[in-house]
């Protein structure tokens, strides 16, 4: 099988995952459980931001004359849209100053080019008290809060570099330690390092090296494992290494993958663990549909357009910071 022939086994996911994203659309619509204190953030906020993220990382490894660059234009659009272009944090600010999760998702617009002048004061106000800077968090989230400051055109005197020495993959642990929480945790950090694909630049050589080692092995237990949505971000992660993924590795991945989707376009979280098949629920398959769309995005750029190209223009080829326009 030839490389042209697995991209194309690769772009059938993607064009089948968007498809399903686009066909559910709805359930991405905020409603009122996004806008009291003990609504259900993952149910909400969090799926709109995630269904943001994956269109502006898809669009930036899709040129303007490729429909699904229309398609993730049109998405992304539609999810500011939801935020009543922008207005909504303001009201989320309102409720929780001292929450992330309105930053961490607005961010992912305004790195696209969204912008909304009075949430961002807002935001920056808080971001100077002694509260926000102080705020207990897990190391990976506080790597991606700062990226997400970064993105909102906010800026603190706190190392990024302090933050990834105590995560999971910044210790380098060995390999032998990679399980389901691990592998999500990981995956994360190079999302924050490389500002969710955009950029290679920011993982430094004994990180990179380290998972160009590991990364394989990794990924073949957790394909063996029937993690699927786990192997969409690993996936993710071997396209946004400095050096190329290993193309036999991405073919044996993205065949197996394949199989697992089912035919209405989705991809579950996990295989099945019973004889009634899988569940085909929109909170049961919308992540991993969508990490399966970011991740053959860049899997086929990979593939199509090589390491020469990328190295040209490493931080997008196809202009400014996102999507729109």
């Amino acid at each position: 099988m030839t490389t042209a022939v697995d991209a194309g086994r690769i772009r059938d996911v993607e064009v089948a995952a968007l498809a399903w994203i686009s066909a559910h659309r709805g359930d991405f619509v905020l409603d009122d459980d996004a806008f009291t204190v003990e609504g259900a953030v993952d149910l909400t906020w969090k799926p709109l931001g995630e269904l943001a993220q994956t269109c502006v990382s898809v669009g930036r490894r899709t040129p303007p004359s490729d429909p699904l660059h229309a398609c993730v234009r049109g998405l992304l659009a539609f999810a500011w849209r939801q935020t009543g272009q922008g207005e909504l944090f303001l009201r989320l600010q309102r409720l929780e100053p001292f929450a992330t999760y309105p930053l961490e998702v607005y961010s992912v617009f305004a790195g696209a080019g969204y912008r909304h002048a009075g949430y961002e004061a807002a935001a920056a106000t808080v971001a100077r008290t002694r509260g926000w800077r102080l705020t207990e968090q897990e190391p990976t989230r506080r790597l991606g809060l700062l990226n997400a400051e970064r993105r909102s055109g906010i800026h603190r005197p706190e190392p990024a570099e302090q933050a990834l020495g105590r995560t999971w993959l910044g210790g380098l642990p060995e390999p032998w330690a990679f399980e389901r929480t691990a592998g999500y945790a990981l995956t994360h950090v190079v999302f924050h390092l490389t500002d969710w694909g955009r950029t290679a630049e920011g993982v430094p050589d004994d990180l990179a090296a380290y998972l160009s080692q590991w990364l394989p092995p990794w990924l073949d237990t957790c394909l063996d494992a029937g993690m699927w949505d786990l192997c969409c971000e690993l996936l993710i992660v071997a396209a946004s290494l400095p050096s190329p993924p290993d193309t036999a590795m991405l073919q044996d991945a993205w065949t197996r993958l394949a199989h697992a989707q089912l035919d209405s376009g989705a991809i579950p979280l996990n295989a099945p663990d019973t004889a009634d098949g899988p569940d085909e629920g929109f909170v049961h398959c919308y992540h991993s549909t969508l990490m399966a769309a970011f991740a053959a995005a860049l899997s086929v750029d990979h593939l199509t357009r090589g390491s020469e190209a990328r190295a040209q223009d490493p931080q997008n080829r196809y202009g400014g910071q996102g999507v729109p326009g």
